[in-house]
């Protein structure tokens, strides 16, 4: 009898869950917080990797097809990509760099000059700025008269130029290390993925494959027909701007056509900047909403055509979770979060529909 009722024991105790399911969410919500800590304070680190991980999505299909039809090896291959990759980053930024610096200078003049003019406001803050140098006179003079010698306080701030060196350091430390992580995975990812899918169970291992199949298929898709309808934005807005009057036509192409990689906030973008260097540069109000209006059509044309078919099929998520991951991704890793939030949102929607516990989720977050 006690033989039975020990066994009965020790059945029960070996079919009894080990988190109890009202500390299961607790736990898997404290789990989810620090992740999100790590992303947060590994930053640094995380971004290069997640960052090379896209990048190795998008460009594998390449090295894989180079192989196959003309039997280029992949450290070749691997490497000319990730050369293109390098010299179309610094093209680009050799071409914004120096009309960005000089116009960071003047707009801030020009709006100045534009706003307040020879008006009334120009003479009530002349007369303020008159005013301040006669009691600052008055002061200086007091101190004389009780021969005290004031005191200098200097406040030692670093300049916005220090601030863009130290960040465009940190930049390209990372930068070199998401391109080198990428040719590694370029030439060595499948094997690894290979190696990763045998140590899973059979009935994982399709599962797996299939995710990175969908992965990088849904990204390359995603950007290729995404880049093709911004380069025409960008060669249009260029030519626009060029119509209009406007100085470095071509950086303003350039720069609308790259910020439209960014959905909702990079046409806002476009359009302030648009508004702002015309504002700036020309004389005429007619000649000032040329280029900001035309940038507004244009891109509301192929809103209406192009990207309800890139969002719409290729990304059957719900504009308000996109909307709220560019805020979130930016918020967590600053400008290079926003520029990844759509890429990892692909990602993210292709393993919340290829895994059964996790499908409710992506009908959610679905369009």
């Amino acid at each position: 009898m006690d033989d039975h009722s020990t066994n009965n024991d020790s059945a029960g105790e070996s079919v009894r869950p080990l988190i109890s399911s009202d500390l299961a969410t607790p736990i898997y919500g404290l789990f989810g917080l620090g992740i999100l800590y790590t992303l947060y304070l590994a930053h640094e680190i995380v971004m290069p990797i997640i960052l090379a991980l896209m990048t190795s999505l998008l460009l594998s299909p390449l090295v894989k097809k180079a192989y196959v039809t003309w039997r280029i090896p992949r450290v070749v291959s691997s490497l000319v990509l990730v050369m293109l990759v390098l010299a179309g980053i610094v093209g680009i930024t050799l071409a914004v760099a120096t009309p960005a610096l000089k116009w960071v200078e003047e707009v801030p003049q020009g709006i100045s000059r534009l706003l307040v003019g020879e008006s009334e406001i120009r003479r009530q803050i002349a007369r303020v700025t008159e005013s301040a140098k006669q009691v600052e006179k008055s002061v200086e003079e007091l101190s004389e008269t009780e021969q005290q010698q004031p005191t200098a306080v200097v406040l030692q701030t670093d300049s916005w130029r220090s601030q863009l060196m130290a960040k465009a350091r940190n930049g390209i430390a990372g930068l070199a290390l998401a391109l080198a992580l990428t040719y590694f995975l370029l030439v060595s990812g499948d094997r690894l993925t290979r190696n990763f899918v045998r140590q899973l169970p059979i009935d994982q291992r399709k599962t797996v494959l299939r995710i990175t199949h969908d992965s990088q298929h849904q990204i390359a898709r995603y950007l290729g027909v995404l880049g093709l309808s911004n380069l025409a934005v960008g060669t249009i807005t260029g030519l626009i701007s060029w119509g209009a009057g406007l100085p470095d036509p071509a950086v303003w192409g350039l720069v609308a056509g790259l910020a439209r990689f960014i959905p909702y906030l990079g046409n806002i973008l476009s359009i302030s900047m648009l508004t702002i260097v015309s504002a700036v540069s020309l004389d005429e109000l007619w000649m000032m909403v040329i280029a900001p209006l035309g940038f507004l059509g244009l891109t509301t044309l192929v809103g209406l055509f192009i990207e309800p078919w890139i969002h719409g099929f290729r990304m059957a998520i719900n504009p308000v979770v996109i909307f709220v991951s560019i805020f979130f991704w930016g918020w967590l890793w600053g400008p290079v979060g926003v520029l990844l939030a759509v890429p990892l949102m692909t990602v993210i929607q292709v393993v919340l529909k290829q895994i059964p516990k996790l499908r409710p989720v992506y009908k959610v977050i679905a369009r």
